[in-house]
């Protein structure tokens, strides 16, 4: 697995293998749907990589995913899931080049990052399982960088609320009396 180093950030080239199968209403006639992820993988776009029936499945693109120190929280929280997964982030094909009228933006190991881009309502967003090699790359960064802070309670501030405050409103503009007064020039309706 070929990747750069640096202490605070690696990158690595992943492909994101898209799958098309019919769909099951008049109004999508196919489903495309992220599942699963090429470590290493070669630049392509929109290959074809299994052909099975009806459906096959697309090395739809090659994206590079980056590990950052200051994100350490949201790969762990991707390698802690019930399935360890990294996410795979489309966006709309604003070229009309691809079959699918999607193209793979991002491959994340970061759910944080995942969650910003489900946010925006604008992208598909779709988590893989990982494979072993990969979660063994990121498990190495996470090692690497991740301090666990000890929990802190907060202690209020000892300021007393229940005090009388005065001098409220502008000091330079004489009042007789609290500035939150009711108006005294507004009529109250009569009750019939």
């Amino acid at each position: 697995m070929s990747s750069r180093t640096d202490d605070w950030k690696r990158e690595l080239q992943v492909g994101a293998v898209v799958r098309r199968s019919p769909g099951v209403t008049r109004w999508a006639r196919d489903i495309w749907k992220p599942v699963a992820v090429i470590p290493g993988a070669p630049d392509a776009f929109w290959k074809e990589l299994v052909h099975e029936g009806e459906v096959v499945d697309y090395h739809a693109g090659t994206a590079t995913m980056e590990l950052f120190r200051a994100d350490v929280e949201g790969y762990l929280v991707s390698l802690n899931m019930a399935v360890p997964s990294v996410w795979i982030i489309m966006d709309k094909d604003v070229t009309s080049q691809s079959p699918s009228g999607w193209v793979v933006s991002t491959v994340t190991a970061s759910a944080h990052e995942a969650l910003d881009a489900l946010d925006s309502g604008e992208s598909l967003v779709e988590a893989v399982p990982i494979p072993e090699s990969l979660a063994a790359w990121i498990k190495e960064f996470i090692d690497m960088h991740y301090i666990e802070e000890p929990f802190k309670k907060r202690r209020r501030d000892e300021i007393r609320v229940d005090g009388i405050e005065d001098a409220k409103g502008d000091p330079r503009i004489r009042q007789e009396s609290d500035v939150y007064r009711a108006p005294a020039n507004i009529k109250k309706p009569r009750l019939q």
